[in-house]
């Protein structure tokens, strides 16, 4: 198996280690394979779109999702390391309205699985990362949402100390720094 998949404290939201070949040369894993993403996972993913993004240390992009055509993510950092999280936007779900946070980065390979029906963002943490990430859709401006990164009533623990400790605040687009609450925002039935 190319790599193991171990539940989060949001049973659907996935941790894929990598099994990684190394020696005095580099190293080399498989970074998806849809035969064994399916054995490790149990989802049969269709992997539409590939995105790369890079951002400087203290950019927050998030809490992202898409009402219509709501997106599955596969994310993974390969440059530098960023703190990534996955909230449940499911009314229907014992765990609406849950976090949960993972570091991921290019020193530990982790990657994140992210089902439909969650909102999504993720913290730089490093002088910059670059982040990839493929979607079991395709992007559709007129229905992605926004929802407000530092809500009280989700309560997540971004690990703003880092920042703080090289003055920094969270970098954000205004589309996320306007962003609606938990109690105000459109979400899935």
């Amino acid at each position: 198996m190319p790599y193991t998949a171990t539940p989060t404290a949001l049973p659907d939201v996935l941790v894929l280690e990598p099994r990684v070949f190394g020696d005095a040369r580099g190293f080399f894993f498989e970074s998806y394979s849809r035969r064994d993403f399916l054995t490790a996972t149990g989802v049969d993913a269709d992997f539409v779109q590939d995105n790369h993004s890079r951002s400087a240390q203290g950019v927050l992009r998030g809490l992202h999702y898409q009402l219509v055509k709501p997106q599955g993510k596969l994310v993974r950092v390969t440059q530098g390391r960023v703190w990534d999280v996955a909230v449940d936007l499911r009314r229907h779900s014992p765990h609406f309205g849950r976090w949960v946070g993972v570091e991921l980065s290019a020193e530990n390979k982790r990657q994140l699985w992210v089902p439909p029906g969650f909102g999504h963002g993720f913290l730089t943490l490093s002088e910059s990362a670059e982040f990839l990430y493929k979607t079991t859709d395709y992007w559709y401006p007129e229905h992605e949402r926004s929802l407000l990164w530092n809500d009280v009533d989700l309560a997540i623990a971004w690990p703003l100390q880092d920042l703080a400790a090289v003055g920094k605040q969270p970098g954000l687009a205004a589309k996320d720094a306007a962003a609606p609450s938990l109690k105000h925002a459109e979400l899935y039935g």
